[in-house]
């Protein structure tokens, strides 16, 4: 089993959940973000007065697949969060070791 992390665009949260659905991903976890990389914020004014905003607001998803289904996940996440501009985010594949279902007990990817 795999856990895919994915920080993209806020507003391409829907576009990729909607491809992934597509392609037979049947629960995820989204957590609202905030962070910065290359990407480095950017400057604001307020009332006249400039600051820097370094952390940007971006969505992730973490979602736990079969290692066959991880390459398609990968994939479709790939092709629906792209902008080709700095800050489209960061994919991170972990190997899972154990997963249990706590309402049945279920392990492996029996729990998925």
């Amino acid at each position: 089993m795999k856990k895919i992390e994915a920080v993209i665009r806020h507003f391409k949260l829907e576009e990729v959940k909607d491809a992934l659905s597509e392609a037979g991903v049947h629960g995820m976890t989204v957590s609202e973000v905030r962070g910065f990389g290359r990407q480095k914020g950017h400057k604001e004014q307020y009332r006249g007065a400039e600051y820097t905003v370094d952390f940007l607001p971006k969505a992730k998803l973490e979602i736990i697949v079969s290692d066959e289904q991880a390459k398609i996940v990968i994939d479709t996440i790939l092709r629906t969060a792209r902008t080709g501009q700095i800050g489209d985010g960061k994919i991170f594949v972990t190997d899972l070791s154990e997963m249990i279902r706590i309402r049945t007990g279920e392990t492996g990817e029996g729990a998925l």
